[in-house]
């Protein structure tokens, strides 16, 4: 298993979207922390430019859970063709990067009470 950390960006277009697909991907142990942000997004889509608010999700897992989690946000996304992007994480702090790989283990989280 390749051990290491990276984020992976996507965005959504409403909060309770984002604030869902957050909750499911951390709740089924593919990343360790998704933050979720509003942020105004520019881009040409069927030639035409478009600005819009976005939720943007930076979602903190391992190298080795991307694919998994690359498919699990394809299945539940409402864009055609979402902003699915993998970026390395090049070092970090020792304990918080052996937390987000325990995170990121693939184990269904405990329920808590």
């Amino acid at each position: 298993m390749d051990s290491s950390a990276c984020i992976v960006m996507t965005t959504a277009s409403t909060e309770d979207e984002a604030d869902a697909l957050a909750a499911a991907i951390v709740e089924s142990r593919l990343a360790a922390c998704v933050q979720v942000q509003r942020v105004r997004s520019f881009y040409v889509w069927k030639e035409a430019l478009h600005h819009e608010p976005e939720w943007l999700l930076l979602i903190k897992t391992l190298s080795a859970r991307y694919a998994a989690l690359e498919a699990f946000i394809r299945e539940r996304h409402g864009y055609e063709t979402p902003e699915i992007v993998q970026v390395p994480v090049s070092g970090g702090s020792p304990d918080y990067l052996r937390w987000l790989a325990e995170g990121s283990s693939g184990a269904p989280a405990a329920s808590q009470e």
